[in-house]
């Protein structure tokens, strides 16, 4: 092999000395621009053995991945979001969630192919899946597979940078031992896909790096194009996963510029021809492929979700018209006077204008005025003008007036009465705020009268198209279905009917909220009509419909939605952490607690410690080796040193690239983000012990192998032990309170050691005491405030328990325990205020008691499940098509024309409800 190599141009060895007199010896550099020290690594020639030990390993982190996956058997953490995904797959119902589909539909397929029928809804935290039949296993597998396969890819990669076959086996063998890594790989998660994807793509542009530098002999071979191809493939796949996969398109990008820098410096062989050839490869492999199979996913999540679901609100009316039953008859296009129609938001997509036969709790009392996502015929208007039309005996009164008359078109400026058609009530405006937004400048909306009621001038509206917005000429200057957009200006107050993402109270629905607002932005002031139907627009009439905005207008819509609803993600969470915390992993993710057992993310500290210190080994290199050179020495003609600095330079790139970029997020951030940048930080650990041991002899050790052998068995050794100690978190085993209390090195570390038992022997004696209550159902999580845990009650048990037999009870209550856990009284309590600060930790407990109260064993069977739902992947709204109004929530009472009219003149003020958004990241308006 070397004398392969030097037959490709390696020049005679020179001798020169550097500024302290040492004399070094240099290699003259080749004529191209292959690259000094690089040996041919290709994979697919390894020896048989290099294959041997890659099954071996591949069958030890399948046996390690792979125990006991049906534990638990009940929802965990965000399975909650990603196994409903693939509910919502399966039933063809559209979904909005930030990220790609890729892994979902992998899930999705695993499942389906198990015979997941998508009735399961996964909607709580704790929810058994063994009575309803989901072949959950299954569709854990499909993670647990992927976490197996960057075993053997992260040995591969190694051996394509050109490590030895023991560094290699050590690098496989911190994956596989690696907690974190383990605990995301079991469950119905997107991490898994993440890494796996990215070690792909990692092993492809590493294999494609090491041909390419071996200069002009090996450009444009099967092998040159097998792995830049491979390499797209990767980036497609990887982003198709989660957007993170743009770090690593950032990544293999940089590095190709430098490629594309160092062929133009080859004036030898590298003519302008050949290097457009290498620019136009690498812009097909890298750009064209990723972004062609990133958009062919799209399209069959497109074709699987064709019905109407939780999600579509977040998209527009356009959109939506693709969907099953959202699609529309064409309409006539003129709006005219007595026209009954639909008025919908333009810029929330929070639905159409809408009242029902509910009061206000507070202010006017009147009728209310929301928005609601879904056609029904409480949407219905009628558009009369100032006043009624003129008949032979006077006015014509009733919903019926301009029927027999001749149309009459809207123009803009003309002023307006929305006539509610079921309620037989107008749209209606004062001076009194809002019952949920109490700002100066908004005013409440009500729906105001009783039929035959002639009205007052707060009924007025004037008509203010804006032009700018508005498609087409004629509907500029007067109102056309859908193509119009305008204002509705209120006569007497001057605000402008307005909707923004606030919703309503439990009285209101948790509908969107509507006001008059007088400083209101244009966007969220903006309607247009939906519906339009008058007896006098008959078939002949000139119609309209939604534009069909094709596949590339609902693929580009969803992304600009998906990243506003990502990074609109920035409210905090209960187990949210931040990038500095994550390289010495300050805290973890409490993902599920049940039956005195917790599964808490949590990485192996030898493996992460002991990768971070790599990272700043290099850092610390790099900073002294460009001293040095500024100094005049010669480094970097040592061949070693050049590639110490290029192939681990390679990547801490990639590390730096998967994690410095989170600290410009303002986002919900979790430890899992730091997943990829580990994969790239255990690579640079292995790297540098590669050159340490095997490469630069001036060290010693290449001369003594046993040495370096016996390094990573020491490091594997205290790797597996760590494992071992850290395992009942990863697999939801069985642990003791001293065992867990005995390994918690930091005080960060926040999984709940007292939610184990004493002894290991009492959970054989727990698990027959919880035999004694049988629940149809798991106890439903209910959840406040950013992510904050309280206990609920389910009174869903059969058989209801008699006086004789145990109960489940939750209660609540605050304790104040020091940094070690002791529990303080009152006393010590009011004489450290002032002294200390306290932190606040939400948990959920349950307790076995009997009828009088008295405490039984240890009831954590029945226990709720810790961990809060973690917000990065729940999108969807929550509001359900065709939902009941006249449900049994508690409702204010409804309206009468004796008491309407009194409501008018004496408008109080009260706070019956906190305002909640309308559209948060997992909610839409109603």
């Amino acid at each position: 092999m070397a004398a392969k190599e030097s037959s490709r141009g390696r020049s005679p060895g020179q001798i020169s000395r550097s500024p302290n007199g040492q004399a070094k010896a240099i290699t003259r550099k080749s004529d191209d621009y292959s690259s000094h020290g690089v040996e041919d690594n290709d994979i697919f020639l390894l020896p048989g053995s290099d294959f041997q030990l890659l099954g071996f390993l591949t069958a030890l982190a399948a046996l390690v991945r792979l125990f006991r996956i049906y534990q638990p058997s009940s929802v965990v953490f965000d399975e909650v979001h990603f196994g409903g995904f693939a509910s919502k797959y399966i039933k063809g119902r559209f979904f909005m969630d930030v990220h790609p589909p890729l892994a979902k539909l992998l899930l999705t397929l695993a499942g389906w192919l198990a015979g997941f029928d998508g009735e399961f809804d996964f909607k709580d935290i704790g929810k058994d899946y063994l009575e309803p039949g989901v072949p959950y296993v299954a569709m854990r597998l499909l993670p647990a597979i992927m976490g197996v396969m960057t075993v053997p890819m992260i040995f591969l990669t190694l051996k394509a940078t050109g490590c030895k076959t023991m560094t290699s086996a050590m690098g496989a063998g911190l994956l596989i031992f690696e907690n974190g890594l383990l605990t995301q790989s079991r469950l119905i998660l997107l991490d898994s896909p993440l890494i796996v994807f990215t070690a792909f793509t990692a092993l492809a542009w590493t294999c494609f790096t090491n041909q390419h530098e071996q200069g002009p002999s090996k450009a444009f071979d099967a092998s040159w194009w097998f792995w830049l191809v491979n390499t797209g493939l990767g980036l497609g796949a990887t982003v198709s996963v989660k957007w993170v996969g743009l770090f690593t398109i950032a990544w293999v990008g940089s590095l190709t510029i430098v490629q594309l820098w160092v062929l133009i410096g080859d004036t030898k062989t590298v003519t302008p021809r050949i290097w457009l050839k290498h620019f136009l490869a690498r812009v097909f492999c890298l750009i064209i492929i990723p972004i062609t199979f990133y958009m062919v996913l799209f399209a069959i999540h497109f074709v699987c979700l064709v019905n109407p679901g939780d999600g579509d609100g977040f998209m527009s009316s356009e959109f939506q018209a693709t969907l099953n039953s959202k699609s529309m008859q064409d309409v006539p296009v003129d709006v005219v006077l007595g026209s009954r129609v639909s008025l919908r938001h333009h810029n929330t997509h929070g639905g159409y204008l809408h009242s029902h036969n509910h009061m206000y709790p507070t202010g006017s009392k009147q009728q209310q005025i929301t928005l609601y996502p879904h056609k029904d015929e409480n949407n219905a208007w009628l558009l009369e003008n100032q006043t009624q039309p003129e008949g032979p005996d006077g006015p014509i009164m009733g919903l019926k007036a301009w029927d027999d008359l001749p149309p009459t078109k809207i123009a803009d400026g003309t002023v307006l009465r929305l006539h509610h058609i079921v309620t037989s009530r107008r749209l209606h405006s004062h001076d009194t705020r809002p019952p949920v937004s109490e700002a100066d400048w908004q005013n409440e909306v009500s729906a105001y009268g009783y039929e035959g009621f002639e009205g007052d001038a707060n009924d007025f509206f004037r008509l203010e198209i804006v032009k700018s917005m508005s498609d087409g000429a004629a509907a500029k200057t007067h109102l056309r279905t859908i193509e119009t957009k305008f204002k509705l200006v209120h006569i007497m107050t001057g605000c402008s009917l307005f909707s923004h993402k606030v919703k309503l109270p439990d009285w209101g629905f948790d509908q969107q909220e509507v006001t008059c607002a007088k400083q209101g932005t244009l966007p969220n002031s903006i309607w247009y009509v939906e519906q339009n139907e008058h007896p006098q627009l008959g078939p002949d009439s000139e119609k309209v419909n939604y534009k069909n905005p094709g596949f590339l207008g609902k693929f580009w819509e969803l992304q600009k939605v998906m990243w506003t609803t990502n990074a609109g993600l920035v409210e905090s969470h209960a187990w949210d952490s931040r990038p500095p915390s994550w390289p010495v992993m300050r805290r973890g993710i409490n993902f599920w607690g049940k039956d005195n057992r917790q599964i808490y993310l949590l990485g192996n500290p030898v493996i992460w410690y002991s990768s971070t210190v790599a990272i700043a080994i290099y850092f610390v290199f790099k900073g002294l080796s460009v001293l040095r050179w500024q100094r005049g020495y010669r480094d970097y003609e040592s061949v070693n040193f050049k590639r110490f600095d290029y192939e681990i330079g390679t990547s801490v790139l990639g590390w730096a690239f998967h994690y410095f970029p989170f600290y410009l997020m303002q986002r919900q951030l979790f430890l899992h983000h730091y997943f990829p940048a580990l994969y790239f930080a255990i690579m640079t650990l292995c790297q540098i012990y590669d050159f340490g041991a095997n490469r630069v002899a001036s060290l010693g050790l290449k001369s003594r192998p046993g040495i370096g052998r016996s390094g990573i068995a020491l490091l594997l050794a205290a790797s597996i032990v760590t494992f071992t100690i850290y395992a009942p978190l990863a697999y939801g085993n069985a642990w003791t309170q001293s065992a867990c209390n005995k390994v918690k090195i930091l005080d960060t570390w926040d999984f709940d050691c007292n939610a184990f038992h004493t002894d290991l022997a009492q959970y054989d004696i727990s698990s027959a005491s919880a035999g004694n209550v049988v629940a149809t159902g798991s106890p439903k999580a209910d959840y406040v405030e950013a992510g904050k845990q309280r206990a609920s009650k389910d009174d869903n048990v059969t058989p209801q328990p008699s006086s004789e037999e145990p109960a489940l009870q939750q209660d609540e209550k605050v304790e104040y325990r020091d940094q070690d856990g002791n529990l303080l009284n009152p006393e010590q309590v009011a004489e450290l205020e002032g002294k200390v600060s306290f932190q606040t930790k939400y948990e959920t407990k349950t307790r076995l008691v009997d009828a009088a109260g008295n405490e039984i064993g240890d009831a954590s069977a029945g226990a709720e499940g810790f961990a809060p739902p973690h917000p990065d992947a729940d999108r969807e709204p929550e509001t359900a098509p065709n939902q009941d109004e006249d449900d049994k929530r508690k409702r204010p009472a409804t309206a009468s024309p004796e008491n309407d009219v009194g409501k008018e003149k004496s408008a109080e003020k009260a706070k019956d409800g906190k305002p909640a958004p309308g559209s948060e990241p997992k909610d839409a308006t109603r």
